[in-house]
């Protein structure tokens, strides 16, 4: 029986400090209602949550991993790191960390500019108030807006309409490069792990070159269980991470309670013959 079974693990989940839609309290109280003993915030770009969400998962007797989710450009793809046992204190990340804010914020006014000229009046001040922290409006937000005002029945249609790669209101943008994402994690003490990666586009070269690159910058691990994979890409990474002796990490990539296919702490054992990343974390 894999370390999973005996230690319900969630390793990946957003809150209100990104484009999640509950506090890191909030979080905290649904991982430990679920079950899970081991819970890790991996907020996009941002670490101000952190704190909170550690104070209130050790009042539940859970144990907390300090994470971030970097996001990354690579072959003119946009590409997930998940940093783990991170230092949120370390200067250096955070430094980058708001840098990459900064991007943010610009991108999110031409993505508010081109939903205003598909007829969306008023984009980004509507998705303004879905987004905690102003420096993070995101593609999430704008969904949610589009939701609301019943221009789209879910975000999956926002995101196939209007917001996803190459549709009409995407915004291509620059992010930290895998080398820079890699580094800052280590350097901040952390284990830098391929967030979902069966979501990418790509063919087997280029994952090739990816996992490649990635393990030779120090990279540690993929996901294999998480919320954005189906079964089958269970067993599909589950063998990526055999083939290039990476660690594995698990985490639903919780949003939100009528958001995404996995609750918190919902996801089943790991495959055996796997490492799991947490292991010097139990």
């Amino acid at each position: 029986m894999s370390a999973q079974a005996f230690l319900p693990v969630d390793l990946h989940c957003h809150s209100v400090f990104s484009d999640g839609v509950l506090t890191p309290a909030e979080l905290a109280e649904r991982a430990h209602a679920n079950g899970v003993r081991l819970w890790a915030l991996t907020d996009h770009d941002e670490v101000s949550g952190l704190s909170q969400a550690r104070a209130h998962a050790q009042d539940r007797g859970m144990t907390f991993v300090d994470g971030v989710e970097i996001s990354v450009t690579w072959a003119g793809h946009t590409v997930h790191v998940v940093g783990l046992g991170i230092n949120p204190a370390h200067p250096g990340l955070r430094a980058s960390l708001h840098a990459m804010r900064v991007g943010r914020q610009a991108r999110a006014r031409a993505i508010g500019d081109r939903l205003a000229d598909l007829g969306f009046a008023h984009a980004y001040d509507g998705a303004l108030p879905f987004a905690a922290n102003p420096e993070l409006v995101s593609r999430t937000h704008f969904a949610r807006f589009l939701v609301q005002q019943g221009h789209c029945a879910d975000l999956g249609e926002a995101f196939r309409r209007y917001l996803g790669d190459g549709k009409p209101a995407f915004v291509p943008t620059r992010w930290a490069s895998l080398t820079q994402a890699v580094e800052w994690i280590r350097q901040a003490g952390g284990k830098a792990i391929i967030a979902h990666p069966g979501r990418y586009d790509l063919d087997d070269t280029r994952s090739h070159a990816l996992f490649s690159q990635f393990q030779d910058l120090g990279g540690v691990g993929i996901e294999v269980l998480t919320g954005s994979h189906t079964a089958q890409e269970y067993a599909i990474y589950a063998q990526v991470a055999r083939r290039y002796g990476f660690q594995v990490s698990c985490g639903s990539d919780f949003h939100g309670p009528s958001e995404g296919r996995i609750d918190l702490g919902g996801l089943p054992p790991l495959p055996a013959g796997l490492v799991p990343v947490w292991q010097e974390w139990l």
